[in-house]
């Protein structure tokens, strides 16, 4: 087993069990957080990255976390097959991880919660206010472009290397999506932020669980893998 696919592993997974974690301590019933809002849920998941990313990295991956960063860094020509492959595993399986503990820590919640089965799914996954299909690709496309191309340019004007402290500027990005770009889809703007979660919505049993909503699920794949490889490619035409 590579260090890429343990270090993605245990670094989505931590990205989920926190990010997931505060959507579902603001939304569930009965929690101390329920209804503190979207500033505490971009707050968490900002900081969740920074506590996934300083995993990843310390273990000896670049710490994507995210299929559409992998996919598009393998387009230009930064990882080789066998490495995304690696990526890709690790990010799925580990979104899945994280997502089943979330459910243990909250379990009682999500039983509290039963009266509200759209509640509880966006405890995993994403989802649109409003459906418009061709909206709704484009704000998880323009998201995830933002997300690509502007941490590329923190890696070009600090280094490439990632520590600790490297990963500040990437919370602060994640909190400006989130604010700023969050109110559309929610922004996955990582396929397996939201896959991995869909998929343990499907599977674990949950009191009043409702749709997986998979006629969905599409547009946080496509969108943040076009918005990703767009970042890319841009980025190395211009520098």
């Amino acid at each position: 087993m590579s260090n890429i696919f343990i270090a993605e592993f245990l670094g989505t997974m931590i990205l989920i069990l926190l990010g997931n974690g505060v959507v579902a301590n603001v939304l569930l019933k009965k929690t101390k957080g329920n209804g503190s809002g979207l500033i505490v849920i971009t707050a968490g998941w900002a900081f969740a990255v920074f506590s996934g990313a300083a995993v990843a990295s310390s273990l000896g991956s670049a710490a994507h976390m995210n299929p559409a960063v992998s996919i598009a860094t393998f387009i230009g020509n930064g990882i080789t097959a066998d490495q995304l492959f690696s990526y890709l595993g690790g990010e799925i399986l580990g979104a899945m991880a994280g997502a089943f503990l979330v459910w243990l820590m909250y379990k009682d919640h999500f039983d509290a919660t039963f009266d509200d089965p759209g509640a509880q799914l966006a405890c995993y996954s994403t989802g649109p206010a409003i459906k418009n299909t061709a909206s709704n690709l484009f704000s998880e496309t323009l998201a995830t472009f933002v997300l690509v191309f502007v941490s590329s340019s923190f890696g070009a004007t600090q280094g490439a290397t990632v520590g600790s402290i490297g990963l500040w500027p990437i919370v602060t990005l994640i909190w400006a999506i989130g604010v700023s770009l969050g109110g559309t889809t929610g922004y996955a703007i990582n396929p397996a932020r939201d896959l991995g979660p869909r998929i343990m919505h499907a599977i674990l049993p949950m009191k009043g669980k409702g749709s997986s909503d998979w006629g969905y699920a599409w547009i946080p794949i496509a969108g943040p893998i076009i918005g990703a490889i767009s970042a890319v490619l841009l980025f190395q035409a211009i520098h």
